[in-house]
């Protein structure tokens, strides 16, 4: 396994693009600015003023945060990992990749915590060939690139650009396996999830499917469920109801599994290698009566 590195200064380059940066920031924010606050409230401002649309400012505020985030809060756990044995053939290699759809995988021998490389799915097209050579699955892998829990979520991305890898396996302080990520992972936390075929058609965040019983969208923000459901979940450390209820957990649940807080019955309904899709949320009745009243007080009289 390799380490990351930073590439080396230009400090021509640099100075131009701080330069024009700057002139940027003069042209449209003539009043200097302070702090991050103040930047994010110009940035409301001017979309709320059709100087940008939502789009954009989501994504400008996307960037300003992975400067914030460490690889660790947005890493595929170590539990959620699809592994290749140095010892599979060829045939078992092709069935993992069908089956988990994945692309890059790491290689092992024995232990999660020792990897030997990372297998491209590609590599093994030209094995399928009649005239292909005997399977050696040692000599495909590619160096694994390797990170620390630490690493800002910024710099994983410069590294990523311009070392031209798109994955890296993450490491905690005694140098054992935690996680991995992708570039996949940090484009997300700017433009908003990339969907596949696995993500489920948009629509409500929160649904009621009976009285008691709400299908919520993991990724509904905390400050919204509270609102909702006339609850106080902290929202200090993680921002979506699905981050809440991982860090319960203290892993990624699978489907199924089910967890209570504050009397709050939480069953997973759909996840995938990465993250919680589709919760299911079971509400306890002292809140149902509080919705049910805000709600009757709410509506208008005539």
């Amino acid at each position: 396994m390799q380490c990351s590195e930073n590439s080396g200064e230009q400090p021509a380059e640099n100075n131009r693009k701080s330069s024009f940066f700057q002139s940027f920031v003069h042209k449209f924010f003539p009043t200097e600015l302070k702090n991050r606050e103040e930047l994010v409230e110009v940035i409301r401002d001017s979309e709320q003023n059709d100087l940008i649309d939502q789009g954009t400012r989501e994504m400008i505020e996307g960037v300003m945060e992975i400067a914030h985030l460490r690889v660790r809060d947005i890493m595929i756990p170590r539990s959620q990992i699809v592994f290749i044995e140095i010892t599979q053939d060829l045939d078992a290699c092709l069935d993992t990749i069908i089956h988990s759809a994945h692309s890059r995988f790491p290689v092992i021998t024995g232990e999660r915590d020792h990897i030997l490389g990372i297998l491209h799915a590609k590599d093994l097209l030209t094995c399928l060939r009649k005239d292909a050579k005997p399977f050696d699955l040692l000599s495909m892998l590619r160096p694994a690139v390797v990170v620390p829990e630490s690493k800002r979520v910024d710099r994983m991305l410069k590294d990523f650009r311009l070392e031209r890898f798109h994955m890296a396996i993450v490491v905690d302080e005694f140098g054992a396996v935690s996680g991995l990520v992708t570039i996949e992972d940090i484009l997300e936390q700017i433009v908003g999830d990339i969907e596949d075929e696995f993500d489920e058609d948009e629509g409500e965040d929160i649904r009621q499917l009976s009285r008691h019983v709400f299908s919520v969208k993991a990724l509904t923000p905390i400050e919204d469920f509270n609102a909702h459901f006339q609850t106080h979940f902290d929202d200090e450390e993680v921002d979506t109801i699905g981050g809440l209820v991982m860090n319960a957990f203290g892993y990624l649940p699978d489907p199924g599994e089910e967890i209570t807080l504050d009397g709050f019955k939480f069953k997973i309904i759909a996840a995938d290698n990465r993250r919680l899709i589709q919760l299911r949320v079971t509400v306890p009745t002292k809140n149902i009566e509080k919705i049910e009243h805000a709600t009757e007080t709410e509506e208008p009289t005539e």
